[in-house]
């Protein structure tokens, strides 16, 4: 890359980190592609990261020694991440929203690609620091919201299927009772897509009892792996507490639905248990 003047260059690096996070990046790796000297590479860092703090945009971390760098964590803070769940709510609270079962229609907000990239960032931010080697759901609906967190987390997505697909080879499967009416279900995934011991993330867009999260935590003891957490975007607040197959210390939800009357059509939603003693 040719030579930039240092305000260009202050730009082009801060749209390198943002496309880039939790990756490593070597000063070498600035210092050739903008033919600068390492010093000034290092005071340049030095703004961005004041910047990247200051508006809540996240953190730089700095490595010494030969093999550091500079890494970008996406973080969250409650004044930024707390409007947007509001409005999230608000939204989810509308009256054509109700389905039988006691569900909400979400198709259409899991398939806003900038809704659901500040999402993603608000449960990678929650789980930034957990070690995590790979992002998981199961098929359909949560996979909009698993790639934009895997997205922030830099990490691939692990699907989990109702049915085995022929093209992925042998593949593990068990059967699973669901929390809100009991009854059996399937869940695959192939032998191939996980390795053992590997650290997960589960993220799924709505949890009622916690079935289909249970399935997948019993599913990744078959591979020897380890839930490093969960994450959920709506959870049903209304679940009583010898139903809920998960504890409140088992994940974080963005918002909660905490109450639906199907006669009058009545939905509240509020703000999930992610928020519980954030900081602002």
């Amino acid at each position: 890359m040719k030579k930039l003047k240092r305000s260009a260059r202050l730009v082009e690096m801060t749209q390198f980190l943002l496309h880039r996070p939790h990756t490593l990046i070597p000063l070498t790796t600035f210092a050739e592609r903008y033919s600068a000297a390492k010093s000034s590479i290092s005071e340049d860092l030095v703004i961005i990261k004041e910047v990247f703090e200051e508006e809540g945009m996240g953190d730089l971390l700095t490595l010494a020694g030969a093999a550091g760098g500079v890494k970008y964590i996406p973080r969250m803070p409650k004044s930024i991440s707390l409007p947007i769940i509001e409005q999230l709510s608000r939204k989810l609270e509308e009256p054509d929203r109700i389905l039988p079962g006691g569900y909400l229609y979400m198709t259409d907000l899991l398939g806003q690609p900038a809704l659901m990239n500040e999402v993603g960032k608000m449960i990678a931010a929650a789980f930034a620091d957990a070690h995590i080697d790979v992002v998981m759901t199961v098929e359909t609906k949560g996979i909009p919201l698993a790639y934009a967190t895997a997205a922030q987390l830099n990490l691939p997505v692990v699907l989990v299927r109702r049915d085995h697909q022929v093209t992925e080879g042998s593949a593990v499967s068990i059967n699973y009772v669901s929390g809100s009416n009991k009854s059996i279900h399937t869940m695959t995934l192939a032998r191939r897509a996980l390795k053992e011991k590997s650290r997960v993330l589960i993220v799924d867009d709505f949890m009622k009892a916690g079935g289909t999260i249970q399935g997948m935590i019993d599913l990744l003891h078959e591979f020897e792996a380890v839930v490093a957490g969960v994450g959920v975007l709506v959870e049903a607040g209304d679940i009583e507490s010898d139903e809920r197959l998960l504890s409140d210390n088992d994940y974080i939800s963005l918002a909660k639905l905490t109450h639906i009357d199907f006669k009058t059509k009545q939905i509240s939603v509020e703000p999930g248990n992610y928020f519980e003693g954030m900081k602002k």
